[in-house]
């Protein structure tokens, strides 16, 4: 494949990723920045704090039509054929999401618009690490361990049901375990703070309210 299309279609999926509609749609209905309170992100959890169930839930299906955009992008550009420009493009979404140029690169933390890549890339393992998320949330109200679990598991599972299970070679599923490790790397290193605080026992159940993590601004 021409690298010039390689870098129209990483390029046009960092775009796709970095729109922010968690910071759009927190403005519309609060007429506030949602980074300036909670966690400062701009995902749906943080925007439920700001903006209401109604509008994270909004927030996180957008931010996952995102990542479905960018890899239907890629492959318009590069042609569903090409494994590697899809999981590249995956990550260009992901990293668009976290650094967005339209917000000064202070974005969310990319668990949503990676839902939407790897339910492109690997639909089955992608529904076994939601069942992750969903019950370490059930139990514990902890947002961010369902999440950073399910980034542990989605690797497990490309491994288990699209490779072992199927009976695969391992070029049929090695590419999108490869970016699924490396994503699921700039989601845990986006959830450093999180981590430290689970580790301190400190990480606030759903539901409670959080600390401002940004100082305020002058006014």
């Amino acid at each position: 494949m021409p690298s010039l299309s390689w870098l129209v279609a990483l390029t046009l999926a960092y775009f796709i990723g970095g729109i922010p509609f968690g910071f759009l749609i927190a403005r519309a209905m609060t007429g506030e920045d949602v980074r300036a309170s909670g966690s400062g992100s701009t995902g749906a959890t943080n925007v439920v704090r700001k903006a209401g169930l109604a509008a994270g839930l909004a927030t996180y299906a957008l931010d996952m039509a995102k990542g479905v955009a960018a890899l239907w992008a890629a492959a318009s550009l590069a042609g569903p054929e090409s494994r590697q420009v899809l999981g590249a493009a995956g990550l260009a979404a992901v990293l668009g999401h976290m650094f967005p140029a339209y917000l000064g690169f202070r974005g969310g933390k990319g668990v949503a618009t990676g839902v939407g890549v790897f339910l492109v890339l690997s639909p089955v393992a992608t529904l076994l690490a939601l069942a992750t998320w969903s019950a370490t949330f059930a139990l514990t109200r902890t947002v961010s361990l369902g999440s950073l679990l399910g980034v542990v598991v989605l690797p497990i599972g490309i491994w288990a049901l699209d490779g072992w299970w199927l009976g695969r070679s391992s070029q049929a599923w090695l590419p999108t375990l490869a970016w699924a490790l490396v994503i699921g790397l700039a989601i845990i290193a986006r959830h450093s703070d999180n981590v430290q605080r689970l580790r301190q026992g400190t990480e606030a159940a759903f539901g409670r309210p959080r600390l401002r993590s940004t100082a305020p601004r002058d006014s």
